[in-house]
């Protein structure tokens, strides 16, 4: 099930090229808590997420591209998760001691290690990597020593030996560390700081953030009225210092405008006030279904009413995480301190009822 799963989205990403995205913000309070936010994007068909949770001291193996034992390994921290295509992978999570990690996709530019049956012991598929790391680590610190001891390995390889795109990743620990793992060129693993906040797809991050020299021009408000010899031009409105500002879907143009929007945000003055505000934020990166289509697909377009499937916000200083769904906008709140991490075995819940819900208001 897992093998035909990727398949389908390997197929349809080459073929039908529908909107694979993802959008993250970092946002912080002046009394230094730490949200971190993403959305997730996929047009093709349902991802069918869950919300998983895992407890401490619970065995896993990842499951390498021959669908032998790879990895090993027993959970240190119980963590809360949501996945994407199936239960085992993690998009966006955190555990008990408030280490976040974020899948985003990197198609074209993530290359992993190729994969050797010989050291499968030591292996990881790249799609357990976040849960890997939620289930063992309590900062970004441990996490980059202990990568250092296994090789990530794509999760499946086609009949002609070709591995499925892969992603990069966001990690993030309570100190403020946050962090993008890129593994490129046959397994060179790249660590960037990410002092900008924002991550999105490819191209790589360092690149992203280059980008952003193209648009200092751009400034929060409204221009100033300016002459064109006697005649006095005025903006139409306000925001016209941001005209110029990239608004189409790609992944370069969302980090730009991520960036601007995070960065002209004013800090907020505790935690709440932040999540609300990061929710806010992304709204503006919903993309409606549909747009990722081009004339001659237009008959693949699957019935959702989003390809922004999900939207996570992570109070990692208060151990919480909140997310809407496609279906339903109402803000959804999980909090890891009421959570018996002793459990013995995981918890599965769908994210919502799978419709789309409205709560009345009776009068």
């Amino acid at each position: 099930m897992i093998k035909k799963t990727l398949l389908a989205m390997a197929l349809s990403a080459s073929i039908i090229a529908p909107a694979i995205a993802c959008t993250g913000i970092s946002l912080s309070t002046t009394a230094n808590d730490h949200i971190h936010a993403r959305t997730i994007e996929w047009g093709e068909s349902d991802l069918n997420s869950k919300l998983i949770v895992a407890p401490r001291d619970y065995t896993f193996t990842s499951t390498m591209p021959d669908q032998k034992h790879g990895l090993s390994w027993k959970s240190k921290y119980g963590f809360v998760g949501i996945s994407v295509s199936d239960d085992r992978f993690i998009g966006e999570g955190i555990n008990e001691e408030g280490l976040t990690a974020g899948l985003f996709y990197f198609k074209g530019y993530g290359s992993l290690k190729a994969y050797n049956p010989k050291d499968r012991a030591n292996s990881i598929a790249d799609m357990d990597f976040v849960r890997w790391m939620l289930s063992q680590f309590k900062t970004v610190e441990e996490v980059k020593t202990a990568m250092k001891n296994i090789d990530i390995v794509p999760v499946y390889i086609d009949e002609k030996g070709q591995p499925s795109p892969t992603g990069h990743w966001r990690v993030t620990d309570k100190a403020g560390n946050n962090i993008v793992i890129e593994i490129m060129d046959g397994g060179q693993v790249h660590i960037y700081d990410n002092e900008v906040g924002v991550l999105t797809n490819s191209p790589t991050f360092p690149w992203q953030v280059t980008n952003l020299n193209n648009y200092i021009h751009l400034q929060p408000g409204t221009s100033a009225p300016t002459k064109f010899g006697d005649v006095e031009a005025k903006s139409f409105g306000i925001g016209s210092g941001f005209l110029g500002l990239p608004g189409d879907i790609t992944p370069p143009s969302r980090f730009v405008r991520a960036a601007f929007f995070v960065n002209t945000a004013p800090e907020s003055k505790n935690s709440q006030e932040a999540v609300s505000q990061a929710f806010h934020i992304l709204n503006n990166f919903d993309i409606p279904i549909g747009t990722e289509f081009n004339a001659e697909y237009r008959e693949h377009i699957p019935n959702l009413p989003s390809a922004t499937q999900w939207t996570s916000v992570i109070d990692q200083g208060n151990g919480a995480l909140y997310y809407t769904t496609m279906h339903d906008s109402r803000i959804k709140k999980v909090d890891l301190k009421k959570i018996d991490f002793n459990q013995k075995q995981e918890l599965k819940r769908k994210l919502d009822n799978g419709s789309f819900t409205v709560e009345e208001i009776r009068l």
